[in-house]
């Protein structure tokens, strides 16, 4: 079982000199302004660590030059609301090929990626078999177990006084909630944790990882094979109501589910079920102290928690950046693209894209509130691969914004900005210290 490190720290990233003409600029540091800022300097820093704690001076400078950018690895950026979208919801536009883009030298067994680089029927087979765990009525009646975990955490972190709010709520509250609708005992909450770290780092482009980063990535998923197919086991034995149960179920009646796709299934939802909403409740603490009015609007209206979720995802996407290959000649919006062409999606740039969204790098909690037309966005993605675990990402963020404003009238950070992990996919903070009154 491999132990969890500390955060990992990097230099400016460097991809190479040959992959694309962006490359040839050479990284800029994080120092410099935005207003002078190229192009190509600002398309090789959104890989850069450096900018993880604001990028998005960056993807300004790159949706102002066009939708669509030349990016690393041969593959164009796309950088506007509409052309994310448009090839998002395109069944011409494929995400199986994100393995080969992002770690050309892996055999695929260090990445347990299941149904997210499948394309349909697979992807249709094993999304509908998950689907089940992830309905909304089953979600919704989760709300009083959220309710309890989501306000021991507040309280425990009042009680406290200081605390490391990623420590103290936004780990174990997703974490939670996952571990336990998959059916991982409490026990074993601390060792899928320390193996998910492995993998959330090793889900970056191999180029922008070192060899000890490759190797945990490797023991990780070792780890999680051998701690599922045990848990499988006993559930086949003595089955419950829950997600490894169902799937352990399905399995061994013939439902056309394999082995390896069961153990990889139930790996990939485990971290993305919650990595990805540790990094949204991490960012959401950041920008209400940032924005104390906002704070302040919550706090007087508490039926913003639901519509804020959506203001949040779309100010604090927590995963910047997707990939697709085109599978024929398509065109998006007057750009050509020939089969096998690939695109890095850029999730976070298209929704601060001012062409659809007013005054987009404002935060406004009231934004989604009151029925007015604002367009949906993009963090949960769009046709087939639309996240399958929104529904419990929505309900622990609404009724987390509800306990806050009831319970916590102050929060104040000790460190602004505080450290970020090197994490480009599944980023981050590391360290959130802050004083929390109650």
């Amino acid at each position: 079982m491999p132990n969890r490190p500390p955060p990992l720290q990097e230099p400016a990233v460097d991809l190479g000199t040959d992959t694309s003409s962006v490359l040839a600029a050479g990284p800029a540091t994080a120092l410099t302004p935005p207003a002078a800022l190229t192009v190509d300097q600002a398309a090789l820093n959104i890989f850069d660590p450096a900018w993880h704690h604001d990028t998005f001076p960056n993807y300004q400078v790159l949706r102002e030059a066009g939708p669509f950018a030349p990016g690393p690895l041969g593959l164009r950026l796309v950088t506007r609301y509409r052309e994310v979208e448009a090839i998002l919801a395109d069944s011409a536009w494929s995400h199986a090929e994100e393995g080969a883009i992002m770690h050309p030298d892996s055999d695929g067994s260090d990445l347990p990626t299941s149904f997210l680089w499948m394309e349909p029927p697979d992807h249709t087979r094993i999304r509908r078999l998950v689907g089940k765990a992830f309905s909304a009525r089953r979600i919704e009646a989760l709300r009083a177990r959220v309710t309890e975990v989501a306000g021991g955490l507040v309280d425990a972190a009042i009680a406290a006084g200081e605390v490391d709010l990623v420590e103290a709520i936004a780990y174990p509250l997703p974490l939670t909630m996952i571990a336990e609708l998959m059916g991982v005992p409490v026990a074993d909450h601390a060792a899928v944790r320390s193996m998910s770290f492995g993998l959330a780092r090793g889900l970056d482009p191999d180029v922008l990882l070192s060899q000890a980063e490759i190797d945990l990535r490797r023991e990780s998923a070792a780890a999680f094979r051998e701690y599922f197919t045990d848990l499988v086991a006993r559930r086949r034995a003595d089955p419950a109501d829950d997600l490894v149960s169902a799937l352990a179920l399905a399995e061994a009646e013939g439902d056309r589910l394999t082995a390896d796709e069961m153990l990889s299934t139930l790996v990939v939802l485990l971290v993305a079920g919650h990595e990805t909403t540790v990094s949204l409740i991490s960012s959401t603490f950041l920008m209400l102290m940032r924005h104390p009015d906002q704070y302040a609007a919550l706090r007087a209206r508490p039926d913003l928690a639901a519509p804020a979720v959506d203001e949040l995802m779309r100010y604090c996407t927590p995963s910047h950046l997707t990939t697709r290959v085109a599978t024929r000649d398509v065109e998006v919006l007057g750009e050509q693209f020939a089969a096998g062409d690939g695109v890095i999606i850029l999730l976070a740039s298209a929704n601060r894209d001012a062409g659809r969204y007013a005054d987009p790098e404002r935060l406004d909690l009231a934004r989604y509130a009151g029925g007015a037309a604002v367009p949906r966005h993009l963090a949960f993605g769009r046709g087939h691969h639309y996240c399958i675990g929104a529904p419990m990402v929505r309900l622990e963020m609404e009724l987390l914004l509800r306990t806050l404003a009831r319970r916590a009238p102050r929060l104040t950070p000790l460190v602004d900005p505080p450290p970020y992990r090197p994490n480009l996919v599944v980023r981050g903070i590391a360290e959130l210290p802050v004083r929390i009154d109650g």
